[in-house]
């Protein structure tokens, strides 16, 4: 396969389980000479990250492969890794490389003529499916009506986002997060799964962030996600110390070494593997293989549009680390609108559609309506 030329697009749009404010991420066509497409995407997010990861594509990474066999999915991403030595470890220049490496190994899939997830080997034929959302809601009460809505439309699982935008305290107040849990457990009962993710909105000392977890234990929740800035690692071993429940951590990692470190703490039980972040499909893969090896749990992110709901998907299946998939709840236009078939689960699972490639093909109608760049 050679290149025959590419095109990015930069894109926004009214996010309904966001509260409906504005998100942003970056989507990649690559051509061949023969007609063949693949997509990709990068969740650069900000405007001016945006900006640079489209000229790191541009000007630095889609001229490299210009006279590569593009069918040699990992030599092109060594060949990336290769031109970004000086400022690739991570941030902007591994999220450009995800997006192209995800359109190969699309594109790699398509010239099979297989699933994505049929060039690596199957560990699942489905997956069991948790709804991840942002709490929002005004009070607990809604707020649980509104979670154990989806446990009753089929989701096996839920995670709840803290410290988000919304009307909600959630994250701001420690005795309302135990409160908030301790409702939807009994709303929900003992079957269905609870995961909570701190995040960037809750700021726990370790103090409040073992006295929290420890009450909400007696929720049973599955694993604490993020409870520090990645930055915190003595914080999140004293935390792993302190507790029964799991720490989930690897959401603001870029590469194999960062998620290798995390391994080496000891404070990790899950580690969030986003592959429009980590070096596309061959980062994830490679990051997949050290976290299996230690016995520790695989989780992808997929919380963007389609194209990353398609790979990540395809990805986890064939990991068997993995234990369950994401999915965005309320039907949104990157999930829904974007793709003709819209990924989604049946009776609480999903499977990979039966189709070359990861299964996202993006409208040009959609494209061109959120489109910004």
């Amino acid at each position: 396969m050679r290149l025959g030329g590419a095109e990015c697009f930069v894109l926004r749009w009214p996010e309904p389980n966001d509260f409906g404010h504005d998100r942003m991420t970056l989507l990649v066509r690559v051509d061949t000479t023969s007609g063949i497409s693949g997509w990709g995407e990068a969740i650069a997010m900000w405007p001016e990250a945006l900006r640079a990861t489209e000229t790191v594509i541009r000007d630095g990474l889609l001229p490299l492969l210009a006279e590569r066999d593009l069918s040699d999915v990992e030599g092109c991403w060594q060949a990336m890794k290769n031109h970004c030595w000086w400022y690739g470890e991570g941030g902007i220049a591994s999220m450009a490389i995800s997006a192209i490496d995800m359109a190969l190994w699309d594109l790699k899939a398509k010239e099979a003529g297989k699933p994505l997830v049929d060039l690596f080997g199957r560990h699942h034929q489905s997956l069991p499916v948790c709804a991840s959302l942002h709490v929002n809601q005004a009070t607990i009460d809604d707020s649980v009506r509104d979670i154990a809505g989806h446990i009753a439309n089929g989701f096996r699982s839920t995670k709840l986002g803290l410290g988000k935008r919304g009307l909600s305290r959630a994250g701001r107040d420690p005795d309302y997060d135990v409160a908030l849990v301790a409702a939807l457990r009994a709303a929900i009962g003992p079957e269905a799964g609870i995961m909570v993710d701190a995040g960037n909105g809750t700021k726990w000392d370790l103090h409040t962030a073992i006295r929290t977890v420890k009450r909400m234990e007696e929720s049973a929740i599955a694993w604490i996600e993020e409870p520090f800035l990645p930055g915190q690692v003595a914080d999140h071993i004293a935390l792993k110390a302190a507790v029964a429940t799991p720490v989930a951590v690897g959401e603001r990692e870029f590469t194999v070494a960062g998620y290798q470190r995390w391994l080496d703490t000891g404070a990790a039980d899950v580690l969030g593997l986003d592959p429009a972040r980590i070096e596309g499909v061959t980062g994830f893969r490679k990051a997949a293989a050290v976290i299996e090896a230690a016995g520790r749990t695989v989780n992808a992110h997929a919380w963007s549009t389609a194209v990353l709901t398609g790979a990540s998907l395809h990805l986890s299946l064939a990991s068997k680390a993995a234990e369950l998939f994401e999915l965005k709840p309320l039907p949104g236009p990157m999930q829904f609108d974007l793709v003709d078939e819209p990924f989604w689960h049946e009776n609480g699972l999903i499977a990979a559609p039966n189709c070359p490639g990861h299964g996202a093909e993006p409208r040009a109608d959609v494209l061109a309506r959120y489109r910004v760049n």
